[in-house]
C-alpha cells in the first residue's frame, strides 16, 4: 500500500509575521482542546463507573476501545491529512471529539448504557488520535515558518488543557452536575472553538510542497524507504523512552482518579482534584523543560526525569499519607512530562526522514495508550489498582536507561 503524500510547509519567508503568529496561536489551541477533551472525560470517569455500576475490569475494556479508535486514527491521519489538507482535517477530527464526548455523557446518565459510552469512546479516541499526528505535523511546520522552538510550549498548551479539564471536572463533580450535561456543554465549546481559530490555520492551497516539481517516486519505493527506519536501533531505543513515559502520562490519565479513589478511599471530587495536580505538574515540568534542555542537553534532563517519576510513583503507590500521595502525583507528574515531546524532536533529527521516523516513534508511543489501559484494568482487578501500577514504573525505568538514544545531534540548531 502507498504512503499517501502529506503536504509539507517549506520556509515561506514571505509569509508576513501577524499571519505567523496567528497560525501558532491557532495550534495552541487546538493543542489545549485536545486536552481539555481528554481531561473532560478522565475527571468524570468515576462518576461513570458510578452511574454504570462497573467493574474495574469492565472500565479497561471500555478504555481499550478508545485505544483501539486511538491506533485506527493514528493510522488514518496521513490519508486524512492527504486528503483533506490540514485545516479540514483538525476540523473534521475535532469534530469527532466532540461527537465522542457527547455520546459517552449520553451513555453515562441520559439514556445509562455501556455500550452508548463504548461507542463514543472509539469515536472520541479516533477522533483524538488522528488530531494528535496532524496538530503535531502542523506545529512542526509552524516551527520551521517561525524559526524558534515553539513545540515544547504546544505540549504545554495541551497540558493546559487537560488542567483546565480536570477543574471543571471537580468542580462539576462537587455541583452535583450529571455528566450528560456536562459532557453537552464541553462538545459545545470544543466544536465553537475549532471553528472559529481553523480559519487561521493555513489550507491546503496556501502550502507549498516540499519537492512538488519532483517525480513522484513508485510506491514500492516509499514503502521500503518508510519500513527502512524500523531497523534503526537508536530509533528504537526512542521508541522505548516515548514508550514508557507515555506509558506514565496515559497511566495516569486513565486510573489515576479511580486509584486515588479506590486504592487510597477518597472521594470522587478528590479523585479529579489530584487528577489536576498530575496535569498541572505535566504543565509545569513542560514550560521549563524546553530552557532546561537547552542549557543541559535531552540526555541529563531525560534521566532525571525518569528519576523523579520513579520516586514520585513509588511515593503515590506505598504511601497510606494523603499530602505525601500528593507530592509522589506532582513528581510523577513532572518526570513523565518531557517524553513524548523530546522524543519526538529526537525522532525528527534526521530532516531528510524525518516524517517517517516520527510517525514510527509515534506509533511506539501509542501502545502505551493501547495495551496500557486493559493491562492496568486486568491486572487491577486481581491486585488492586494501586499495585498494578508497578508495571508503569519498570517501564519508566527502562526509559531512563534508553535516554541516551535521544542525545542531540550535531547539526541540530538551536
Amino acid at each position: 500500500m502507498s504512503e499517501p503524500t502529506i503536504p509539507q510547509p517549506a520556509v515561506d519567508a514571505s509569509r508576513p509575521r501577524r499571519e505567523l503568529v496567528a497560525w501558532r496561536n491557532a495550534i495552541f489551541v487546538i493543542f489545549a482542546l485536545s486536552g481539555l477533551s481528554i481531561a473532560t472525560w478522565v475527571a468524570r470517569l468515576p462518576a461513570i463507573r458510578d452511574n454504570l455500576d462497573l467493574t474495574t475490569g469492565t472500565v479497561g475494556l471500555l478504555i481499550l476501545g478508545m485505544s483501539i479508535g486511538s491506533i485506527i486514527g493514528l493510522v488514518a491521519s496521513q490519508h486524512l491529512l492527504a486528503r483533506l489538507g490540514p485545516r479540514n482535517g483538525m476540523r473534521l477530527t475535532l469534530g469527532l471529539v466532540a461527537t465522542g464526548l457527547l455520546l459517552i455523557g449520553i451513555g453515562a446518565s441520559l439514556v445509562p448504557e455501556a455500550g452508548i459510552v463504548l461507542i463514543g469512546l472509539i469515536i472520541f479516541g479516533f477522533g483524538n488520535g488522528a488530531l494528535d499526528v496532524m496538530m503535531n505535523v502542523e506545529g512542526a511546520a509552524a516551527e520551521q515558518e517561525l524559526g524558534k522552538t515553539v513545540m515544547p510550549l504546544m505540549h504545554a498548551c495541551f497540558s493546559f488543557g487537560t488542567v483546565a479539564g480536570a477543574g471543571l471536572g471537580a468542580l462539576a463533580s462537587a455541583a452535583g452536575i450529571e455528566v450528560f450535561w456536562h459532557a453537552l456543554i464541553m462538545a459545545i465549546a470544543i466544536g465553537v472553538t475549532a471553528v472559529v481559530v481553523m480559519r487561521f490555520v493555513p489550507a491546503a492551497q496556501e502550502i507549498t510542497p516540499v519537492h512538488a516539481d519532483a517525480p513522484k517516486t513508485p510506491w514500492q519505493e516509499r514503502l521500503r524507504e518508510s519500513l527502512s527506519v524500523w531497523a534503526d536501533g537508536r530509533l528504537i531505543l526512542i521508541g522505548v523512552i516515548m514508550l514508557g513515559m507515555a506509558f506514565a502520562e496515559g497511566s495516569a490519565n486513565d486510573w489515576l482518579a479511580l486509584a486515588v479513589v479506590d486504592g487510597h478511599g477518597q472521594t470522587n471530587t478528590t479523585g479529579a482534584l489530584v487528577y489536576g495536580v498530575f496535569v498541572t505538574a505535566m504543565t509545569v515540568g513542560r514550560i521549563v523543560g524546553g530552557p532546561l534542555i537547552d542549557r543541559f542537553g535531552r540526555v541529563p534532563v531525560l534521566q532525571v526525569s525518569a528519576g523523579a517519576a520513579i520516586v514520585g510513583l513509588v511515593l503515590f503507590i506505598l504511601t497510606p499519607i494523603t499530602w505525601v500521595m500528593i507530592v509522589g502525583t506532582v513528581l510523577w507528574g513532572l518526570g513523565a512530562s518531557l517524553g513524548f515531546p523530546v522524543g519526538m524532536s529526537a525522532a525528527a533529527d534526521d530532516p531528510k526522514r524525518a516524517a517517517a521516523r516520527v510517525s514510527a516513534v509515534a506509533m511506539i508511543g501509542y501502545c502505551a495508550f493501547l495495551v496500557g489501559p486493559p493491562l492496568i484494568g486486568i491486572l487491577g482487578e486481581h491486585v488492586g489498582l494501586l499495585n498494578a501500577l508497578f508495571v508503569v514504573l519498570v517501564l519508566i525505568v527502562f526509559a531512563g536507561l534508553a535516554s541516551p538514544a535521544a542525545r542531540e545531534s550535531s547539526r541540530r540548531k538551536r
